[in-house]
């Protein structure tokens, strides 16, 4: 008889597994491949007065990650259906007016390498969040360069995958170092992104940020930045290669992921960065939610 798994944390109260809104102490598989072989891909989704920010934008990646890793997807995982999913657990847990979600699509269990099938669950978990507007901040936030792994350039970067090995040990190397956070490199030596999010480098009148085929995520956040910015009189917005020696010519540089909106970077060994633009920024995603 199969051992089974417990999923459980403090902050989650209710999760949604499969459609279903039960007790954290739902349990998995041992066989689970999410588990055993981080065969699974997972979208973070921001809840602002019971709205999914952006929602369509998740929509459609989580579709395409399903479809790069070769997953059946279910006729019923319409937008319309993920989104009462979603927003229904979020009601249950009293915190439909501002949340972290995190919505995990897996393989079901069966096979090693070669899965029995290509059919999939999903588990979807929730925790409140204080405020539901973006808040700025230009407190210490100090970052270097993770040398010790380096990311691809393929498409599997690209997407949300379950296995973080990279930003795992990079997270550890920055907690060792008393650093905010770290810059991953791709096989070319090339700055590609910080660990929970996209870069940008803003250097006189242009705004640089790493392209897709660079090996980055096709970041929600990113996406938002790049339509915002290019309405911006007088700047250049560049979708190019970045090196670690570029991050010294910097005026700026920031990170956004949906869940922070904006991070600005102050301090990259010892050059020390201005916040100005970022602050703008941010407050231009604040008018859109």
């Amino acid at each position: 008889m199969s051992r089974l798994i417990l999923i459980k944390r403090r902050d989650f109260f209710m999760i949604n597994y499969n459609g279903e809104i039960q007790s954290s102490d739902t349990t998995l598989s041992n066989a689970n491949r999410g588990f055993l072989y981080g065969d699974g891909v997972f979208e973070t989704l921001k809840i602002v007065n019971n709205k999914i920010l952006f929602l369509e934008d998740h929509y459609f990646r989580l579709m395409a990650s399903m479809r790069i890793v070769r997953m059946q997807i279910p006729n019923n995982f319409t937008l319309e259906y993920l989104e009462d999913q979603v927003l229904n657990l979020a009601k249950a847990n009293n915190c439909e007016n501002s949340a972290r979600v995190r919505l995990t699509v897996f393989r079901n269990d069966g096979g090693f390498y070669l899965p029995q099938t290509r059919t999939v669950s999903f588990l979807i978990q929730v925790s409140p969040l204080n405020e539901t507007h973006y808040s700025f901040s230009d407190a210490m936030y100090e970052v270097d360069l993770y040398k010790d792994f380096y990311i691809t350039k393929q498409l599997l970067s690209t997407i949300k995958t379950t296995n973080k090995m990279i930003n795992i040990t990079g997270s550890i190397f920055a907690d060792e170092n008393d650093l905010q956070n770290c810059l991953l490199l791709n096989n070319e030596k090339n700055v590609v992104e910080a660990l929970n999010g996209n870069l940008f480098m803003l250097i006189g009148n242009k705004l640089i940020t790493p392209s897709i085929e660079d090996g980055c995520l096709n970041g929600i956040m990113r996406k938002q930045v790049l339509q915002i910015a290019r309405k911006i009189e007088n700047l250049d917005v560049l979708e190019q290669q970045i090196s670690p020696f570029d991050l010294q010519k910097a005026d700026e540089l920031f990170i956004t992921n949906v869940i922070t909106g904006i991070q600005p970077i102050t301090k990259y060994r010892k050059k020390e960065y201005k916040t100005e633009f970022s602050k703008t920024l941010l407050e231009k995603i604040n008018a859109l939610i």
